[in-house]
């Protein structure tokens, strides 16, 4: 990701119901959610929240498609790996001390259920 992907990014993600959508849809998975599902998920109406996918599906953080006659949404996970990534890139340089708890956070909510071998 470079630095314009980066504030595209970053400018998406600066409104709070755009936010709330990207929150909403890391945490619903892969399977991601269908607009009126997500739009009541996050409390707003349907055409304001296409105009918040919209902005999220430019900024290449959300991905569509169709299933019958619904759209279902996710989250577009890796443009937002790259993108913390991206900020995280040269954090430390040379003392992982400063990375290690966003990297501890990261890895504690990624392990499988009872997967403690890692934590």
């Amino acid at each position: 990701m470079d630095e314009r992907q980066a504030v595209a990014a970053f400018a998406a993600l600066g409104q709070e119901h755009r936010l709330r959508v990207v929150r909403q849809l890391v945490t619903a998975g892969p399977e991601g959610m269908a607009a009126g599902a997500l739009a009541e998920a996050v409390g707003v109406s349907g055409t304001n929240l296409s105009f918040h996918l919209k902005e999220l599906s430019h900024s290449g953080l959300v991905t569509s498609r169709r299933e019958g006659r619904s759209i279902i949404y996710s989250a577009a996970y890796p443009d937002l790996s790259e993108l913390i990534q991206f900020l995280m890139r040269d954090c430390c340089q040379g003392r992982p001390e400063v990375c290690a708890p966003a990297v501890a956070a990261l890895a504690a909510c990624c392990l499988p259920t009872g997967d403690t071998a890692h934590a």
